[in-house]
């Protein structure tokens, strides 16, 4: 009796898991051993946080965290100091863009999809153009001697603005990296990297919404006054759409890597080494690591 392969969403969904874990272990492998250090450190941190919360208890956690963020939205310049940190978080190796879309909303409620929105656009073109004017010269020397780097420029070049959209909302790089990328591909302008990045808006809102509706529940006062319906509708907007996110996220990536791997007019061969150069990259990649580049030379 032989069993069936599995297929469908299916089968692209256990593509997916096996190359993350596969992409995660082959990178805690290549670390010095200060990086895998910091990364147990790292995880005995959440642990302790973890321990923390259950110890305080998740309720007062989230009452501070309400007032905090309630001062904030109060604060005549609140809005900038988030703006100034997403604007920062935009550039690498900086992180934490979805947590701060996610407090725009916690402090400002649905009015900090503006500012969440604003603030992604203005961070990322200027780390755009930050890295082009800095980094151009190395990146033609590491690009030159990088034949998957060279195929992704080729298909960029030639599918244009929809293919970099379809890039751009697709979760991985993640988003400071995705600057990066899009900065390290020459045949990417400055106004076809913008348009791409407000068709992340969408994601953009979920997080803000999701944001408000913990804000919600996360006063007691507040809590205090809602009735069970109400609670549990505000607890199923909060799960719905942290599922919803991790599903798009996943559908996203299965879908673009497909495209790029089945684009007409362009070699198989291209397409894979695309599709490739899409996946290795990371923070150590093109516009990133400038040294390695002349080294090449």
């Amino acid at each position: 009796m032989t069993t069936k392969a599995p297929s469908g969403w299916a089968a692209s969904s256990t593509q997916w898991i096996k190359f993350t874990l596969t992409t995660v272990l082959h990178r805690y492998r290549n670390l010095h051993v200060y990086g895998k250090i910091f990364i147990w450190l790292l995880m005995l941190f959440y642990l302790c946080l973890g321990a923390f919360i259950i110890v305080v208890s998740p309720n007062r956690i989230a009452q501070v965290l309400y007032d905090q963020a309630s001062r904030l939205s109060h604060m005549r310049l609140g809005w900038l100091i988030l703006t100034g940190a997403i604007v920062a978080v935009s550039f690498p190796p900086l992180i934490g863009h979805s947590t701060l879309l996610t407090l725009c909303g916690f402090a400002f409620g649905i009015k900090g999809f503006a500012i969440g929105a604003g603030a992604s656009v203005v961070g990322s073109a200027l780390i755009f153009v930050f890295l082009r004017l800095c980094f151009s010269s190395h990146l033609r020397k590491w690009s030159s001697h990088n034949e998957k780097w060279k195929a992704l420029e080729s298909v960029v070049r030639t599918k244009g603005l929809p293919l970099i959209i379809l890039i751009r909302v697709s979760p991985f790089p993640p988003w400071v990296y995705s600057n990066s990328l899009f900065a390290s591909i020459e045949a990417v302008s400055l106004w076809q990297f913008v348009v791409a990045t407000c068709f992340i808006f969408p994601k953009i809102l979920l997080l803000v919404v999701i944001g408000s509706r913990m804000a919600a529940l996360s006063d007691g006062d507040s809590r205090s006054h809602m009735d069970t319906h109400t609670k549990v509708m505000n607890g199923l907007l909060i799960g719905g759409g942290i599922i919803i996110a991790i599903f798009t996220s996943w559908l996203v990536y299965t879908l673009v890597q497909n495209h790029i791997r089945q684009l007409e007019d362009i070699s198989p061969e291209v397409d894979r080494m695309a599709a490739e150069a899409l996946e290795e990259y990371d923070e150590d990649a093109a516009l990133l690591r400038p040294n390695e580049a002349d080294d090449q030379v």
